[in-house]
């Protein structure tokens, strides 16, 4: 299972809107957790088994909570039973086809 979450504290209080401080916090739960993960500008992607992924977006979520009123979630999950290292694959298979280069738009 590869999921791509993104989770931020609303009701901050802060006058600059920023959300790094509870982010960094949500960022260091996945990294604890030894699942193979990445971490982007707008969502951190995590792999594994349902239930580990599951617990570290719940930890995750939870570890934003003491930084506003109230957290947003926003999560979507390619769930693929019995393939792993999908969190990689994915992208390989991407630039291959870049490099591969075909586009539908060429004139023959």
């Amino acid at each position: 299972m590869l999921v791509a979450f993104s989770v931020a504290p609303s009701g901050t209080g802060r006058s600059d809107g920023s959300v790094h401080d509870a982010v960094a916090a949500a960022v260091r739960v996945v990294r604890s957790s030894g699942l193979p993960h990445r971490t982007t500008s707008m969502f951190t992607e995590v792999e594994g088994e349902w239930d580990e992924v599951m617990d570290v977006v719940k930890r995750a979520t939870e570890a934003v909570l003491p930084f506003g009123s109230r957290v947003s979630l926003v999560l979507k999950a390619d769930i693929r039973p019995g393939r792993t290292g999908e969190i990689d694959a994915k992208i390989d298979r991407l630039e291959r086809a870049i490099g591969e280069g075909s586009d539908p738009h060429a004139e023959a």
